[in-house]
């Protein structure tokens, strides 16, 4: 156990190691500068970086509102319809077109520019080998894009990148009719910041677009976490297979417009395989700092930015040529290819790294160079006097420049000549005290761990310490580009080594993989690693996995997007896995066996006491087992996955290990395994991960070769200062706490599955389905009356129709835990006063839950009950301390049936 003052002293340690060179590397990673009033108000706010998931709109306005404006961002800056609320990075977005292009046309074959980012491509090939049907893979062919034949109309779809990869800016409009003609989609790759002066993607006959938001004000942090953007046109009802989250707008039962989470049916955790994506972790926080900056930037603020990238590459072309090298484009916009004079590249790179400087190198004669906003004069002169130039950046922008080749953009063809974020919000807020007052307005609307417990099931919303996340900011951390040279990363790949020693510790494994960038892209990992094994052993056929109706909700998407065959394996009435049903599925499938998905302690909050049989069972008959580790909350230091049989886990650090869930994300999803998988970790084309074999991996998961380092510290901090007694201690105060709130609600509602000695693991599951029956309430009445009671509502109707899935950590005190154990018995007997008459059956507290101020102060009052019963229906809630929903009951139908996701904000915003 360490101290939080040494803690601080060993990551100050470590992070001096780091040594953040100058980074012009590119390939989607750029420097930026982080709005400090953006910085002080959300990224380090914990009324931002601890909400929940918005899936309860009443007390989420603040975020869903901001990520409407970062749809509305992307879709203004792309020239498409509709957007998505992010995904994980550049790269699985790239990968996550490729299955929307083959769902929307059941083509095998899809075409990807070898212009694209190395990281891409390789994550595409990884993807594609287990889409398709059957898990057979698809045909991904990689070549120059003069060479995407389309004639046989036999083409899912393609990819190009827009600039390329090596800056280039070419017209795709040929090509892209091209496509159409031929029923394919075009997916493009680009530069949100460049499309501020580029033709967007939309104008040319894109149908999807992706991309990093990563240059709007977020840290580089060795690779992430970043927001990925997705977005697309609005043809043959695309939107409903759209990937990932997406925010909509629909009304109130008040008639007011409010924001929602839309199209929630095409989510893994209800269509199960049949999901659009096994999707559960997105990079929330990180694409609210994105919409933060763009808003606090406006179109003008945005484009001043851009022009400045841009007139730094000119300036910095000049001078290169003038030094007798040769630039190897026509246009560009921030990243130059530079052909060396006398094949000088390893000169050139000598020369850089003479003065701290990183750039690209591309071959023996080729480097690459790309600017970013941070670039200062001194930087212009350093870079020019490493290609050998005599001229200072003051003179060449002073002279005139060569027209061809580097002429600007702007006087180019490629020119954008449409408008884009005229909405309001864009054009407001662009002075601190607007920003500021904005940032806290919709903080104000939505409820986070600042006010009060969230006992969702399953999601572990735990404290996260701030000590814990101070050192994430700190600029030797912040700073370091994902694909500098290891040796300038030294003190992050020494945290890395040994936070995988203590999570090899903690949970039995031998080794862990950290690319997976969030819990259920490690159910992917896990089981590609699984997939590769048994291939390795000449037994491809092995593609059935196994999935208990009690294991955790992305995991049957998971298993369909790796390519397996899910069949579904029954519960018992304790909720424990049916032995008699397993035994059955593993002989008649066990020559197809592959895996077996478990999640322990299970969803249904019990510890399956024949967890040791059913493993074994399965490795009996050649399958291998992945352990869902999304409950370790209840494990860590009392039992260890890799000892009672798991070959492979992932690791929720956004969970179990502290990492905040930021209303969404970041998430990091480690993959531990036992010694036999090593071999399969995941690669990566241009940093190669410790510990990894590229002949035998698995391939890349994630678009940076550790997925998102930049919040690994949270965990290492949260691991050495608890120390082995802590994390064990926790554990048990976990379970302890969730048995002593069972025990105080049992008699007032039934608990659905308890362990055979009557106790559950972390999380327990209260059945109200049948108040259904004696008062018309239904899980989400309960679910938006808590809301009045100042809580956030337990994780609902799942994994059991009609529930409350409740979770109370260790971090609660007894007196919280109390006082929503009182709130939910206090609604317990509304329902009761229902279900005797003494309340109205249809107009009741719970039917019209929650209740605002507006509702309040409603000049007539026509309710049976009182004012105080809506909104301080209990003693300990008074104008102190009550927190207030800032809409009524949302109309989901409404918001489905009438879909808007790119909008101009509800409120006027006007001072």
């Amino acid at each position: 156990m360490v101290r939080e003052h040494d803690l601080h002293n060993n990551l100050k340690h470590l992070a001096s190691k780091n040594d953040t060179w100058r980074s012009y590397i590119g390939l989607g990673y750029y420097n930026c500068f982080v709005p400090p009033p953006i910085l002080r108000s959300c990224l380090e706010n914990p009324g931002w970086y601890t909400q929940y998931t918005p899936y309860q709109p009443e007390i989420s306005q603040g975020r869903l509102e901001c990520l409407l404006n970062f749809q509305t961002m992307v879709c203004d800056l792309t020239g498409l319809d509709v957007a998505n609320a992010s995904l994980l990075d550049e790269a699985t977005a790239g990968a996550e077109a490729v299955g929307l292009c083959y769902r929307f046309n059941k083509k095998k074959k899809f075409y990807v520019d070898k212009n694209l980012h190395p990281q891409t491509i390789a994550l595409i090939e990884t993807r594609g080998r287990t889409l398709g049907p059957d898990g057979e893979g698809l045909e991904i062919i990689v070549t120059e894009k003069e060479n995407f034949d389309l004639s046989n109309k036999d083409v899912s779809g393609i990819i190009i990148q827009y600039p390329d990869t090596y800056g280039s800016i070419v017209d795709y409009t040929e090509l892209t009719e091209r496509a159409h003609h031929a029923k394919a989609l075009v997916a493009c790759a680009t530069d949100l910041l460049a499309l501020t002066m580029l033709r967007p993607p939309g104008e040319f006959g894109a149908d999807i677009a992706f991309g990093n938001s990563q240059r709007f004000g977020v840290p580089l942090g060795y690779g992430g976490p970043h927001a990925g953007f997705f977005a697309i046109r609005n043809i043959g009802n695309l939107q409903r297979s759209l990937p990932g989250r997406l925010i909509g707008v629909t009304r109130d039962n008040m008639g007011n417009s409010c924001y929602r989470l839309a199209l929630q049916t095409r989510e893994q955790h209800i269509r199960k395989d049949k999901a659009t994506s096994n999707i559960c972790t997105a990079q929330a926080l990180l694409a609210n700092l994105a919409a933060l900056f763009s808003v606090y930037h406006g179109p003008h603020g945005l484009k001043n930015i851009a022009t400045r990238v841009h007139n730094a590459t000119l300036i910095l072309a000049e001078g290169i040529k003038r030094a007798g090298h040769e630039i190897q484009k026509e246009h560009f916009f921030d990243t130059l290819k530079v052909k060396c004079v006398n094949g000088s590249a390893d000169e050139i790179m000598k020369k850089a790294a003479a003065h701290k400087i990183n750039l690209r190198k591309l071959d023996n004669d080729h480097v690459g160079v790309s600017m970013d906003e941070t670039v200062t004069e001194k930087d212009l002169d350093d870079l020019l006097s490493v290609f050998g130039c005599k001229d200072t950046s003051d003179s060449l922008a002073n002279s005139e420049l060569s027209e061809t080749p580097g002429s600007s953009i702007l006087l180019s063809d490629h020119k954008r000549r449409s408008n884009y974020l005229e909405h309001a919000v864009f054009n407001t807020h662009h002075s601190e005290t607007q920003i500021m007052r904005y940032m806290k307005r919709l903080e104000n609307k939505d409820l986070s761990l600042v006010h009060s417990m969230i006992p969702l099931g399953s999601c572990t919303m735990k404290l996260n310490a701030a000590s814990e996340l101070q050192p994430i900011t700190w600029p030797e951390f912040a700073n370091i580009h994902p694909f500098a040279p290891t040796e300038q990363a030294e003190g992050y790949l020494e945290l890395i080594k040994e936070l995988e020693h203590d999570l090899c510790e903690i949970t039995g494994f031998d080794a862990i993989s950290f690319q997976p960038n969030s819990g259920a892209q490690g159910e992917y990992a896990g089981l590609l690693a699984i997939k590769a094994y048994h291939d390795s052993r000449g037994e491809s056929h092995r593609k059935v996995c196994l999935v208990p109706k009690s294991a955790h909700g992305t995991n049957p998407a998971s298993a369909q997007m790796a390519g397996f065959k899910i069949v579904f394996v029954e519960i018992g009435k304790h909720g424990e896995i049916n032995m008699d049903h397993l035994r059955e599925e593993v002989e008649k499938h066990k020559d197809n066996l592959g895996a077996i998905m478990i999640t322990y302690p299970s969803t249904n909050g019990v510890f399956d006491e024949g967890i040791r049989d059913v493993l074994a069972l399965i490795h009996e008959n050649g399958g291998q087992v992945y352990l869902d580790g999304a409950n370790m909350n209840a494990q860590v230091g009392l039992c260890r996955p890799g000892d009672y049989g798991a070959d492979v886990s992932h690791l929720n650090l956004h969970k179990t290990f502290s990492i905040p869930h930021g209303g969404g994300g970041p998430g990091v999803g480690p993959i531990g395994v036992k010694k036999h998988l090593i071999p399969f970790l995941p690669s990566h084309p241009i940093v190669h991960p410790m510990g990894t074999d590229d002949a035998t991996s698995l391939g890349t998961v994630s678009a940076a070769p550790y997925g998102s380092p930049g919040i690994l510290p949270i965990s290492y901090a949260y691991i050495k200062m608890m120390g082995a007694k802590g994390l064990t201690h926790a554990s048990k105060v976990a379970i302890l706490n969730a048995n002593y709130m069972a025990a105080r609600l049992k008699d007032h509602y039934p608990i659905r599955f308890l362990g055979k000695n009557g106790y559950c693991a972390h999380e327990f599951i209260l059945d109200v389905k049948i108040f259904k029956k004696t008062a018309d309430i239904e899980a989400i009445d309960i679910a938006k009356r808590l809301m009045d009671y100042g809580f956030h509502a337990p994780t609902m109707s799942w994994p059991v129709p009609s529930s409350l899935m409740v979770e109370p950590t260790e971090c609660e005190d007894k007196a919280e835990l109390d006082r929503f154990c009182k709130s939910l018995i206090r609604i317990r007997q509304e329902i009761a006063d229902i279900e005797q008459g003494r309340m109205d059956a249809t107009d009741n507290p719970l039917k019209n839950a929650p209740h605002t101020q507006l509702v309040l102060t409603t000049e007539k009052w026509n309710k049976p009950y009182t004012r105080k019963q809506a909104v301080y229906p209990a003693p300990w809630i008074d104008h102190t301390n009550k927190f207030w929903p800032t809409i009524s009951r949302v109309d989901d139908k409404y918001g489905d049936q009438h879909l808007m996701c790119s909008c101009p904000p509800i409120e006027s915003y006007e001072e």
